[in-house]
């Protein structure tokens, strides 16, 4: 039995997702653990991908001070003897990572009671955690670091891939949660896509989706405005570029999509990672940034009508194999 463990946020959980669907083809068993905070339940809970799920009452400890951060490390450790308890239950013999503050207790864990502990870390600066647990893992897989791992996308990204050539369609692309400077972006920059036959996608966010449907009515603009979409593959095919955030798995899911995307990183994201995600894109000609507090509107408008989709789009798709999850498996179980 294989223990699956991280999360927090929706990039750390596609990546448990891919890993247990590619185990699972192989006829192997996992379990997931997780936290009961952020959005771990809500992807997995009832879930069955699993043979069993557990959300601890785990926390972050880098953004707290003091005795705060004391109490938090205290409940780690509290919470990897009880993940003896389930190691135990399910014969767990090898742990997986894949980062943020829900997988310290099981990672802790791991190493503890001498169980086997592999690493995936998905952004371009690696996460604290990581940088603890590094020296203990058995393996430590990237798509930045040498030896580069392809990024477990799911294949439906690549099943709706085509090379862009043409601008008829923009998607603006705030994550999960939405992103409140990127739908502002949207709807400032609406009235001239419109006026030159542009059409506009927008995934906003299930907080602001009916003040940013009303901002499109009282500019005239029909938008093709939803909350957020288990389907968004779906409507990164049928746009010719994008305007995003740069969360790991948005940019590797756009990269296999083939789609263009101008960055606009979340400034505050934990040491600047999205950022330097994005970068590693720009760095190859396959995409490009500007910083959020450096945004001019005219010059923005000038780059999404002379960007050369072509070229960008067959760069991003060479950048990205479909077996991202597969190798990485292989080389877990070898």
């Amino acid at each position: 039995m294989i223990a699956i463990t991280g999360g927090g946020t929706g990039g750390h959980l596609a990546i448990a997702k891919a890993f247990a669907n590619e185990l699972n083809s192989r006829g192997i068993k996992t379990i997931f653990i997780g936290s009961s905070s952020g959005q771990d339940r809500m992807w997995f809970e009832n879930s069955d991908i699993f043979d069993a799920t557990y959300f601890l009452n785990s926390s972050g400890v880098v953004n707290k001070r003091g005795l705060g951060r004391l109490k938090s490390l205290i409940n780690i450790l509290s919470l990897s003897f009880k993940c003896k308890q389930i190691f135990n239950t399910h014969g767990v013999s090898l742990v997986i990572s894949v980062g943020g503050y829900s997988a310290a207790p099981a990672a802790f864990g791991a190493i503890m009671w001498g169980k086997k502990l592999y690493i995936h870390e998905q952004n371009a600066v690696i996460g604290r955690l990581n940088l603890i647990l590094k020296p203990f893992a058995k393996g430590f897989f990237s798509s930045y670091f040498e030896p580069k791992f392809s990024y477990p996308v799911d294949e439906k990204f690549f099943k709706t891939r085509r090379v862009r050539e043409n601008l008829k369609t923009i998607l603006f692309l705030g994550g999960s949660q939405g992103a409140n400077f990127i739908n502002s972006l949207a709807v400032n920059l609406a009235k001239d896509l419109d006026e030159n036959g542009v059409k506009i996608i927008h995934q906003c966010g299930q907080k602001e989706y009916e003040i940013i449907c009303k901002k499109y009515e009282e500019i005239g603009v029909k938008a093709e405005v939803f909350p957020f979409s288990k389907d968004i593959e779906l409507f990164m095919n049928r746009a010719d570029f994008c305007i995003s955030r740069a969360g790991a798995s948005t940019i590797w899911e756009l990269c296999a999509n083939g789609l263009p995307t101008l960055f606009i990183p979340f400034p505050h994201a934990a040491n600047n990672h999205q950022f330097h995600n994005a970068k590693f894109l720009q760095d190859q000609d396959a995409g490009m940034i500007i910083e959020q507090n450096k945004i001019d509107k005219d010059s923005l408008i000038n780059i999404i009508y002379s960007i050369n989709l072509k070229n960008i789009s067959q760069k991003l798709i060479s950048l990205i194999d479909k077996d991202g999850a597969k190798t990485i498996i292989n080389s877990i179980l070898k």
